[in-house]
């Protein structure tokens, strides 16, 4: 992996970088609901199991986003409050400069019980206070560093106060544990789940008319699947690579 050295550390390139994905089918119903939900809250959360196509769907969107976007991938060493933060903050100042990370990482060495609320309300401050372009903030795979004490006081406390250029998309496989209930109440909280991450029958069978599959196959396929992202490429792929995937649906009564 390529490494870039800040603080005579050095970082993981890769975790603050939108990754390269998967060519598939657009996915422009929730490109459309993504779009909408940056004037319409203040953060949106993609819940998901594994193989359902949060992190295509995220890195495409970040791509059309039309705004400057910081991706952190958050790893389980990330469990660490100071590890956490200084992948975040070494993406968010790639797109805001003004940034300057190191008295919010001191902040992370407190001894107080609130720090994590006021790491939170610090690095909002320092948010806010710059005139620069829209900013998508994007943390990938959250739910790594869940059991850590000080993810629920410091999202609890993060995610209200965000400036309005500035929009948080989280990836998870199952919901944090934060207490979100009031901004759902409120509509400044989006979730997508899993049912809405899987595709319908027409971006099933869109996608593989785009690998020159027909749509026979595609309609078995999906009912097979469900519409979870990962098994209809796997039966995309399958389809393509040889002959085997052909006999298996002849079996199967779906090729003439």
């Amino acid at each position: 992996m390529k490494r870039v050295e800040r603080k005579q550390r050095q970082l993981v390139l890769d975790k603050i970088t939108i990754p390269t994905t998967p060519l598939r089918a657009s996915r422009s119903r929730l490109l459309e609901v993504l779009r909408h939900n940056l004037s319409s809250c203040a953060a949106t959360i993609i819940n998901g199991r594994a193989g359902t196509g949060k992190t295509t769907l995220t890195a495409d969107f970040a791509r059309s986003a039309g705004r400057l976007v910081s991706w952190y991938k958050v790893d389980a060493a990330d469990i660490d409050l100071r590890e956490f933060m200084e992948y975040l903050l070494a993406s968010l100042s790639l797109q805001r400069p003004a940034i300057d990370p190191v008295a919010l990482l001191e902040l992370t060495e407190s001894t107080l019980s609130d720090r994590a609320e006021l790491l939170a309300e610090s690095l909002v401050f320092r948010l806010s206070e710059s005139n620069a372009e829209p900013l998508l903030v994007v943390i990938e795979d959250l739910h790594l560093v869940y059991d850590a004490d000080w993810v629920v006081p410091f999202f609890h406390r993060l995610l209200p106060l965000l400036p309005a250029d500035v929009h948080v998309l989280i990836t998870c496989r199952s919901m944090p544990p934060t207490p979100l209930w009031r901004m759902r109440s409120k509509q400044t909280l989006r979730v997508i789940d899993e049912a809405e991450l899987a595709f319908t029958l027409d971006e099933t069978v869109e996608w593989f008319k785009h690998r020159r599959l027909d749509e026979r196959r595609a309609r078995f396929a999906w009912i097979q699947t469900n519409g979870r992202s990962g098994a209809l490429a796997n039966f995309i792929n399958r389809a393509g690579s040889s002959g085997t995937a052909t006999r298996d649906f002849r079996r199967l009564g779906v090729v003439a």
